[in-house]
């Protein structure tokens, strides 16, 4: 039986790329990778993640501009800035942040 990896982060937390410039804050969470394979295969092969491993979707935001990204558990590290995500879609999925951490809605859960 395959190894099934465990997810590092949960709903809510606050991570950032650790090698591109951008942070977000987690809304769903895809045990192996579940997007297209055109996507995949846009990614440099010298940088393609496995696909064995946990997704993240996060809420997005670098200097320029907010959006949602897809990203692989690897390429995540924790933020511990405690700064706000600044992205317009924050207030219509979670209703507090705290401790570094956004707290889901309730009709948001799983």
């Amino acid at each position: 039986m395959p190894q099934v990896a465990v997810a590092r982060f949960a709903l809510g937390d606050v991570v950032r790329h650790r090698h591109f410039d951008f942070r977000g804050v987690i809304f769903d969470v895809d045990p192996v990778f579940a997007n297209s394979d055109e996507w995949y295969e846009a990614i440099p092969e010298d940088i393609r993640p496995r696909k064995d491993q946990p997704f993240y979707h996060l809420l997005a935001e670098n200097d320029d501009s907010s959006y949602v990204a897809y990203v692989s558990q690897q390429n995540l590290e924790a933020d511990d800035s405690e700064e706000p995500i600044d992205h317009p879609a924050i207030d219509g999925m979670f209703d507090s942040y705290e401790a570094g951490r956004y707290r889901l809605k309730p009709g948001h859960r799983h």
